[in-house]
């Protein structure tokens, strides 16, 4: 009898929790129409941006909230205002975007916006204020990269810095950044600057010619793969230095098996698609984030942990190879894989 009362008194309340907080909860367990537009797929970190998304929405805790629709455009603005203006039309309950322009895009984001749909832009974000925008901490990452050269070298040494991409912001602020820090050690000295333009050939060239004009150079700053770096300094026959780079996988696996490499990555992972779904499911939830900025922070990968003065809530992992870098698959591939609220496998992320 007492389990009989006890199952009416569970099916009551069952019943009566909707419109309570525990009913809108079970209530918003519901599937939602989200759409992503991508402007590019012209490199490794993109294609592998999209199988990312496509892989975490059919895995818990994402499986069965969203039916997902990725729509590639070509690389003009135009072609994504386009394309974004046909997707509004549809009216899906969100929008992740990986934008071709932070500015161009917002007349049509805003119209996003006005129809009730949630806007999340990644990677490349857009400026409108309505549009959460969810972007790696770059300022964090070049931090812990230049306070792990600092530890390295023990607060001395002469230096050089890549400048990426000329007139490209986000290579303006990583030379900033780590200028700012280095300039908290005075006996670190800046002696050369070249552009690696995000690409192995200049990065090699602009290293080599620097270690020709310079008989001492202790560390290496490198936006981009670091491999350059390595193999500029192997031809001239100096002594390997510390590098810093860019998380690639073909770089991981080259400082962990180079024999005096010492390296640190910093990660712009193409999870962030993901991460990017996951926002606009919580913030369809009624879950809103405190700002509509959301800063990500990857943890960075490195050969020779090091106590630094890395900045609060930032890990550093040490290379592990056939854990997080991974000898068997594509050089290209960026690290690390997969977040840590859902397995993205290396082979899916490669897709294999």
């Amino acid at each position: 009898m007492r389990q009989a009362t006890y199952a009416i008194v569970a099916a009551a309340a069952l019943l009566s929790s909707v419109g309570t907080p525990t009913g809108r909860a079970a209530a918003a367990e519901k599937t939602y129409k989200i759409y992503l537009s991508n402007n590019f797929v012209g490199n490794d970190w993109r294609q592998q941006m999209l199988r990312s998304a496509q892989v975490a929405v059919k895995k818990p805790p994402l499986a069965g909230r969203v039916d997902l629709t990725i729509e590639n455009v070509e690389t003009s603005t135009q072609a994504q205002i386009t394309s974004l203006a046909n997707i509004i039309r549809a009216r899906p309950d969100a929008i992740v975007v990986d934008a071709s322009s932070g500015t161009a895009l917002n007349p049509t984001i805003e119209k996003a916006c006005a129809a009730g749909i949630v806007v999340v832009s990644f990677d490349q974000d857009v400026t409108a204020d309505c549009a959460y925008k969810l972007e790696s901490d770059f300022d964090v990452m070049a931090n812990n990269q230049a306070e792990w050269m600092a530890a390295i070298l023990g607060g001395k040494g002469k230096v050089l810095i890549d400048r990426g991409l000329a007139g490209t912001p986000i290579s303006e602020r990583f030379v900033k950044n780590f200028n700012d820090i280095l300039k908290k050690y005075p006996g670190i000295e800046v002696i050369g600057y070249f552009n690696g333009n995000y690409s192995l050939g200049p990065e090699q060239a602009g290293v080599a010619a620097l270690l020709a004009a310079h008989p001492q150079v202790d560390g290496i700053f490198s936006q981009g793969y670091g491999t350059g770096a390595i193999k500029a300094l192997q031809d001239a026959g100096r002594p390997l230095v510390p590098v810093v780079a860019a998380a690639f996988n073909g770089t991981a696996v080259t400082c962990a098996q180079t024999a005096g490499a010492k390296c640190i990555l910093g990660a712009n992972p193409p999870y962030l698609s993901a991460e990017a779904i996951r926002l606009a499911v919580n913030v369809l939830d009624g879950k809103k984030p405190a700002s509509t900025t959301v800063l990500f922070n990857s943890p960075g990968l490195t050969t020779d942990p090091v106590e630094a003065k890395y900045a609060a809530n930032s890990t550093v992992q040490k290379i592990d190879l056939g854990r997080n870098a991974f000898p068997d698959l594509a050089p290209g591939l960026s690290l690390p894989i997969s977040p840590d609220w859902v397995e993205i496998t290396p082979k899916e992320a490669s897709g294999q």
